[in-house]
């Protein structure tokens, strides 16, 4: 953080602390509403009091829409009808949407309740779609011309109507139905002929999206078409509205987090509060399931253990190389895992990349086993002697570098295999591929690995 806004944010926490309202007001309108957002989070109630009665309404429907769900109601019941009127009033309906969202049920028709009729009728509208679809995502504010306008006409119905629309990069064109059927730009419309008509200034709709798809499916078209605005239709080809590229920024930032989190073996919902004011309480919630699941797997890696108890007792150097084996197979597979749940996110595979998968990452796993399996049988071989190492009557040092090395091929190859399967199986269930990641891998992998491990020193060793 840059210092001298962390100067301005000290100087506005010192003024709340001090009930200072003329230094209040001064350092709130020199820090961004984000800012602003941040340092409301953190007050205490006695903070949160001062804040609300003394920051100005106008900037304030900024500061609520970066709020965390968690304190929208708890905040807006800090004002006077009169004043949430104007704050809800004075929202983004996209924004309004959303937070209306995260009030309880028995409050939403008291607020809506508050807003003028056309305000009330689009925000239920991108109210009826989830937050986390197109149309949850989406703003209904955008600019729609007629084909048959005069581009003088369209140009005064900008200049009357310009504070409507979210962004005039992007100006839509729309048949009688709402239909859309074509798109231009401002500029377009400036360096045209006034009499020429918008129909032959306009060019050709190619990219939309259904306001019932993923805001994941959203942010890779954004990306992949550099879009500035992606407009949203419905299954007739009505534009609806369109989302722009703050709320692509929010989709990546969540799906991103989500995937961490889910890599990480942290379930539930992610908290859109920060980090220190997220509750005990519901850190340990997230983040206890998936601990308990893996531990109890992970007995299981006890029971090869003793499964195998003689073949470690017969040759007990084989202890020194099984950490490196089993670690091994953990790294792999959740290699091979990042890249095809990273590929996936992307759009890069689709349904029938199964196979495609599978060849390549086996020739990839392969390869990886023979040159580390290489690499760890010279250490083994002109190394391990130096520490004079005690092995059976009847095992060479060579017989036990073979076994070694086979063993640490062959579990690196199936677990690269492993890793970039699971998440695809998991898709293919309908389950997020970030789950499988990397605490299901890991554990999997520890129990193949000690498998193929103690198996190989079995075979190769001829052990009883």
């Amino acid at each position: 953080m840059p210092e001298e806004l962390t100067l301005d944010i000290e100087s506005l926490e010192k003024a709340i602390s001090t009930s200072n309202v003329e230094k209040f007001i001064t350092s709130s309108e020199e820090l961004h509403y984000a800012d602003l957002a941040t340092v409301f989070e953190d007050l205490d109630d006695q903070g949160r009091s001062f804040f609300t009665r003394h920051i100005s309404l106008d900037n304030f429907p900024n500061i609520l829409a970066e709020l965390p769900g968690s304190l929208i109601e708890e905040t807006l019941e800090r004002f006077d009808k009169a004043a949430q009127k104007e704050i809800l009033t004075k929202l983004l309906d996209d924004d309004r949407a959303d937070i209306l969202q995260d009030v309880k049920a028995e409050s939403r028709p008291r607020y809506l309740a508050l807003l003028q009729p056309e305000e009330m009728e689009a925000t239920r509208s991108l109210m009826r779609y989830n937050e986390d679809t197109a149309g949850g995502r989406m703003t209904t504010q955008v600019a729609r011309l007629s084909p048959q306008m005069s581009v003088r006409e369209a140009l005064d119905l900008l200049k009357e109507n310009y504070d409507t629309a979210e962004s005039l990069a992007r100006i839509y064109v729309v048949d009688e139905q709402g239909r859309v059927c074509g798109k231009l730009r401002l500029r377009d419309l400036a360096f045209s002929t006034r009499s020429a008509t918008v129909a032959e200034v306009m060019q050709e709709l190619d990219i939309t999206i259904l306001a019932t798809a993923d805001q994941e499916e959203a942010a890779q078209m954004f990306s992949r078409y550099d879009m500035t605005l992606l407009p949203v239709i419905n299954e007739y080809g009505v534009l609806l509205g369109v989302i722009t590229h703050d709320d692509i920024l929010e989709i990546l930032e969540e799906e991103s987090t989500e995937d961490i989190e889910k890599m990480s073996g942290i379930a539930g919902e992610q908290s859109e509060e920060t980090y220190l004011n997220t509750t005990l309480t519901t850190h340990f919630k997230r983040r206890f399931p998936w601990l308990l699941i893996l531990a109890l797997l992970a007995i299981a890696s006890g029971y090869v253990m003793l499964r195998y108890e003689d073949v470690l007792n017969s040759i007990f150097l084989l202890a020194l190389y099984l950490p490196m084996v089993v670690a091994a197979g953990g790294n792999t597979g959740g290699q091979a895992a990042a890249m095809v749940i990273r590929a996936m996110s992307l759009g890069e595979l689709e349904a029938g990349s199964t196979r495609k998968v599978f060849l390549k990452e086996s020739a990839l796993g392969l390869m990886l086993g023979l040159v580390m399996g290489s690499c760890i049988a010279a250490i083994t071989l002109f190394i391990l002697p130096l520490f004079q190492p005690e092995l059976p009557i009847g095992v060479s040092l060579t017989q036990f570098t073979i076994a070694v090395s086979v063993a640490l091929a062959a579990q690196i190859t199936t677990s690269t295999i492993t890793g970039a399967l699971l998440p695809i199986g998991a898709r293919a269930i309908r389950l997020d591929p970030a789950v499988v990641a990397a605490p299901a891998i890991t554990t999997l992998v520890d129990i193949s690995g000690m498998i193929i491990y103690f198996t190989a020193a079995q075979t190769i060793l001829n052990i009883a």
